[in-house]
């Protein structure tokens, strides 16, 4: 059989704007419980809501990032049904005329790009937090409700979980590029609900869709669609199909579980808030915004690699967020050798990033402070391992190369006539190692290059000792 699998997602992103979507409250993460609360937040009877600018401004961003049409007025729905979480009892989001319509994302597969459209972008309010107890109470913090989000709806062109993770990660990448959130999955920042159903194109048939809710890292949703593929598919052989309905995913039994059946648009009872009039986007507005966007990430990558002769590979890892682009950019202007820039900062440098779990701007070390380093590298002041060794020292310390160098007397050693002595030294007391390397065993002068590396305390400059030593190799 040939089965297809149609998979749609729904991203939200909490914006990084100073107040809350209809109200001054602090926009904020954490703060002790129900303090970043007002009367609008809270709907309380009388309370007026009035739209942020900043929040239209941050979803205009979104929508040119995503190659949306921006629309000319925007309008806000009451969305009625239940929420604990909001006083007020319904929430205020978009219907039929969202902020921002269609759009796409591209991808990057092995067969080539693959584009994955857009539905629409719109601007809505999030909800407060449940906090559920072992005694079976649940608490309700407020802090959270009012904070605004864009909405993310992607048509159903993504046909895999790994097609789905690679659209999560450019999609993650491009909004932290454009400043309009933190995007931190841990913190609630970046959400998202899977649709999925399954197609047999040779029987003619399909599953129902099915929804998965609030997924908050990649690999859960990742998992969630191969297990709902999987299951869509055992129930369409044995006759039966899914039903309408949404899921949650249960990371602990590594299955989805039945939360409700699925809402249709008719239960959600949208009609127009009349306490926020229309709102027309000013086109000057919009070029002014448009002129303030920065460089998305694929547009920086195909300029690293034409203007840096970086390979397809280091180019998409060093502009995987703006910071270490911008890290890398502002090291190159310091000491102009885009490639031994590149490879320090893909090789020691990311991996400490990896091993401290930071981003590039949290560690003790500017780029002007690695450009010195690569200098006393590339001009023979240091060797290679040395140059590894300061780095270490720089990361945990905060000190520049300069200073750890001359601390620790790390200057390498250049001089011929050093050189010459130490090598002298170490071949009168290993005559063994002379007698292996005349015998055609090659690993002997391994040997004595470690040894005359350890003699010098590892300062000695290693093209001039391999130089040295062979002439001196072949005298004996």
């Amino acid at each position: 059989m040939g089965w297809r699998t149609l998979i749609g997602l729904e991203i939200h992103v909490e914006l990084m704007t100073k107040k809350k979507i209809y109200c001054n409250c602090k926009n904020e993460f954490g703060g002790e419980v129900n303090t970043h609360v007002c009367p609008v937040c809270l709907g309380l009877p009388g309370a007026l809501p009035v739209i942020d600018k900043e929040c239209l401004e941050f979803g205009i961003k979104a929508g040119l990032a995503f190659n949306s049409e921006i629309a000319e007025v925007v309008r806000m729905d009451r969305k009625n049904y239940f929420y604990p979480d909001l006083v007020k009892g319904y929430q205020i989001s978009q219907s039929d005329l969202p902020l921002c319509d269609g759009g796409y994302l591209e991808i990057d597969l092995p067969e080539g790009p693959k584009r994955i459209n857009l539905e629409r972008i719109h601007i809505e309010e999030d909800t407060g937090k449940q906090i559920h107890n072992d005694d079976g109470t649940t608490l309700l913090d407020f802090n959270r409700c009012g904070v605004p989000l864009i909405e993310i709806v992607s048509k159903p062109d993504i046909s895999s979980a790994e097609e789905a993770r690679l659209f999560l990660d450019k999609l993650r990448s491009t909004i932290k590029y454009i400043g309009i959130s933190d995007v931190r999955m841990e913190e609630g920042s970046l959400r998202c609900d899977v649709n999925i159903n399954v197609i047999d194109d040779e029987r003619g048939i399909k599953s129902r869709i099915t929804e998965i809710k609030n997924l908050n890292s990649f690999k859960s949703v990742v998992k969630t669609i191969e297990f709902e593929e999987k299951r869509h598919i055992e129930l369409l052989e044995k006759g039966e199909n899914t039903d309408r309905e949404t899921r949650r995913w249960d990371e602990v039994a590594g299955e989805t579980i039945l939360m409700r059946r699925k809402y249709t648009a008719e239960d959600y009872r949208f009609c127009y808030d009349g306490d926020l009039p229309p709102l027309m986007v000013d086109r000057n507005w919009l070029e002014e915004i448009k002129a303030a966007m920065p460089e998305l990430p694929h547009a920086k990558k195909v300029r690293f690699i034409s203007d840096y002769g970086l390979s397809d590979y280091d180019a998409s890892v060093l502009t995987q967020s703006r910071e270490l682009a911008d890290f890398f950019e502002e090291t190159v202007k310091h000491v102009d050798d885009s490639k031994l820039v590149a490879n320090w900062m893909m090789g020691d440098v990311l991996r400490r990033l990896k091993e401290e779990e930071k981003e590039i701007q949290e560690l003790q070390l500017s780029s002007k402070d690695l450009a010195e380093l690569l200098i006393l590298v590339r001009d023979g002041k240091i060797n290679n391992n040395t140059g590894k060794k300061v780095l270490r020292d720089m990361f945990e310390t905060g000190k520049s190369p300069e200073t750890i160098v001359s601390e620790q007397g790390l200057i390498q050693i250049s001089d011929e006539g050093a050189l010459a002595e130490a090598v002298d030294k170490i071949l009168d007391a290993n005559p063994q190692s002379i007698d292996d390397y005349k015998n055609g065993k090659d690993r002997a002068v391994g040997f004595l290059m470690g040894q005359i590396m350890k003699e010098t305390k590892g300062k000695a400059n290693p093209q001039l000792v391999s130089a040295i030593l062979s002439e001196k190799l072949k005298k004996r």
